[in-house]
C-alpha cells in the first residue's frame, strides 16, 4: 500500500487534554497552514482564513471564553470556570479554521463552506504527516458571538474548527469506524 494511503488510514483524533509539547516550529506551522490552504477553492475565493493561538495566547484567548461563561452562567462553580479558561491551553497550538463564505453569483455559500471544512481536514492530515497528532473540536465558544467578537471573529464570519495540535502524550486505541457496506450504496444497482 502506498505510504500516503497509510498515513491517511491511520491518523486518528487524540483529546486535547491527551497533547503535549513540544508544538510546530514556525517552519512546521507554515507548512501545515500551508497544506490547509491547498484545498478546492472554486473562484478563488478563499472563503476560510486561520487565528493561531501558541503560547500565551492561549491563556489569554481562555480568559475571554472564562469570562463570557461566568457572565452566562452566573451558577457555575470555580472549576467550571477554569475548565473553561483552560480550553486552549491543553494543547501545545490551536488553529481556529475561520469560515467566511459569501453571497457570489457563480459559487454556492455551501461549496465555500464545505471549502472551508477542506482546509480543517487538510490541517488535521498535515499535522499527522508530520508526526503530531490533532484534534477538530467546536464547542459552545464557537458559537457565542461575545467571544467571536472578542477573538477577532467577524459578524460574518463563523468558525469551523478549533484544530488542537500537539504530541500525543501515550499511543491510544483508534475507534471503530463504521463498515463501507453501511455508508456506500452504488447507484443503478438492486
Amino acid at each position: 500500500m502506498p505510504e500516503a494511503i497509510d498515513l491517511l488510514t491511520s491518523r486518528r483524533s487524540v483529546k486535547p487534554r491527551e497533547l503535549t509539547g513540544p508544538g510546530p516550529t514556525e517552519a512546521e506551522l507554515a507548512t501545515l497552514l500551508t497544506v490547509a490552504s491547498r484545498v478546492p477553492d472554486h473562484g478563488k475565493l478563499t472563503p476560510w482564513r486561520f487565528i493561531v493561538f501558541e503560547g500565551e495566547a492561549r491563556q489569554k484567548a481562555g480568559e475571554i471564553i472564562a469570562a463570557v461563561f461566568r457572565e452566562r452562567r452566573p451558577d457555575a462553580t470555580p472549576d467550571q470556570v477554569e475548565h473553561e479558561r483552560r480550553r486552549l491551553a491543553q494543547a501545545p497550538l490551536v488553529v481556529a479554521v475561520v469560515s467566511r463564505a459569501v453571497p457570489h453569483v457563480k459559487i454556492p455559500e455551501w461549496e465555500q463552506v464545505l471549502s472551508a471544512g477542506a482546509a480543517a481536514t487538510s490541517l488535521v492530515l498535515a499535522a499527522h504527516a508530520l508526526g503530531f497528532a490533532a484534534s477538530w473540536l467546536t464547542q459552545w465558544y464557537a458559537y457565542d458571538r461575545k467571544v467571536l467578537d472578542a477573538l477577532g471573529v467577524a459578524p460574518e464570519e463563523k468558525i469551523a474548527a478549533f484544530v488542537h495540535i500537539g504530541r500525543p502524550a501515550q499511543p491510544g486505541p483508534d475507534r471503530p469506524r463504521p463498515p463501507l457496506e453501511q455508508i456506500v450504496t452504488r447507484f443503478g444497482t438492486e
